[in-house]
């Protein structure tokens, strides 16, 4: 297995989890950990959020012990801010700090941060210096190809970082315009990566084993980015270990599997979150998890339809991830039962709690 170093953090294997806002939580992040992840990247955050010691942002900078190592990422645009705040942080029990100069969303994008960055040259090499001075810990950056296709800057944006003392760079390949559509350019990252000399990440349209081993071929890239391709599919890590290690590819989880992942996932929801949070949460994760699966759309418009009964019933839910085998009442509840009830015709299966499914 090809590990990955990036400043003094060395990873186990090259494969990361790409920090998505609002699914790379911590109950999903330690799912991608047990499938073998070899870096964990958290969601965004926002560094004002942080000074301004937004109620909100507590959560976000949780880690556990058992998802280590992990990148924490922040955004924002004002350099001694970024730089303040990466002290106030840097005691937290993260291993890597990554700045975000790839988020597309307008209302980041408005405020100079994000993807906007890239049209700032001089203000990427602020902001990453003031920070890499600032703390001990690696600093890394992801970035886009450009901001559109009239701006491709990724390969100075890229030298601007590795110059301005960056421990590695993360490379997109597709512009902020693109958002997420169409097809990602690898060519760019194969640039960046024969542009500097601090390890390179490539992202983009990374969705199988195979995938994964074409970006490292064509683009030489020291490591490998899956974001949305992790989404309903956390074994994609150790599918890719399974890859590199032996060549072939496991076969993929069959609904069993699938549901006793939904089912941990769901209880590590609750856990972290409380049952009006985690459930509500856990509804797009359910729709990534069944997606493919035979029959899943069923599973689907019943998940749907506990979004319209509102706050007051995430039991609802609950119920219809129990829909899964179920323990017979005052069975162990290590064990399954191999013997199962369907819930009732266009109902769920009331109160009995995930931790006994």
């Amino acid at each position: 297995m090809k590990h990955l170093k990036i400043g003094n953090v060395e990873l186990e294997n090259r494969y990361i989890l790409g920090p998505m806002a609002g699914v790379t939580d911590l109950p999903f992040r330690l799912l991608c950990r047990e499938q073998g992840a070899g870096l964990l990247c958290m969601e965004m955050v926002s560094a004002k959020a942080i000074l301004y010691n937004n109620r909100n942002t507590k959560a976000l900078l949780e880690i556990h012990p058992d998802e280590k190592p992990v990148s924490l990422q922040l955004f924002g645009s004002d350099p001694e801010i970024m730089s303040e705040m990466a002290k106030r942080i840097e005691e937290r029990p993260f291993d890597i700090l990554d700045i975000n100069m790839g988020c597309p969303v307008p209302k980041v994008v408005k405020n100079g941060e994000g993807s906007a960055l890239m049209k700032n040259p001089k203000l990427v090499y602020e902001i990453v210096s003031s920070m890499v001075k600032a703390i001990e810990k690696p600093v890394t950056v992801k970035i886009r190809k450009g901001f559109d296709d009239d701006h491709v800057n990724a390969v100075e944006i890229a030298k601007i970082i590795e110059e301005a003392g960056a421990a590695a760079v993360a490379v997109h390949g597709r512009t902020r315009e693109q958002y997420y559509s169409g097809k990602a350019d690898w060519d760019i990252i194969r640039q960046v990566k024969e542009a500097v000399s601090i390890p390179v990440i490539g992202n983009g349209d990374v969705t199988s084993p195979e995938k994964a081993d074409e970006l490292v071929r064509y683009t030489g890239c020291d490591g490998v980015m899956i974001a949305r391709g992790a989404q309903g599919n956390p074994w994609i890590f150790s599918q890719m270990c399974a890859w590199e290690e032996t060549g072939e590819v496991p076969p993929r989880p069959d609904k069993d599997e699938v549901r006793e992942m939904m089912l941990k996932h769901a209880r590590l929801q609750l856990q972290y979150k409380g049952d009006y949070v985690g459930i509500r949460e856990m509804r797009k994760h359910v729709a990534w998890y069944t997606k493919g699966i035979p029959n899943a759309a069923r599973l689907r418009e019943r998940k749907q339809a506990t979004g319209n009964l509102g706050a007051k019933s995430p039991l609802k839910l609950r119920g219809l991830l129990n829909g899964a085998p179920r323990l017979r009442r005052g069975g162990d509840r290590r064990t399954r039962s191999p013997h199962w009830q369907k819930p009732p015709s266009g109902g769920f299966w009331g109160v009995l709690p995930l931790e006994t499914a």
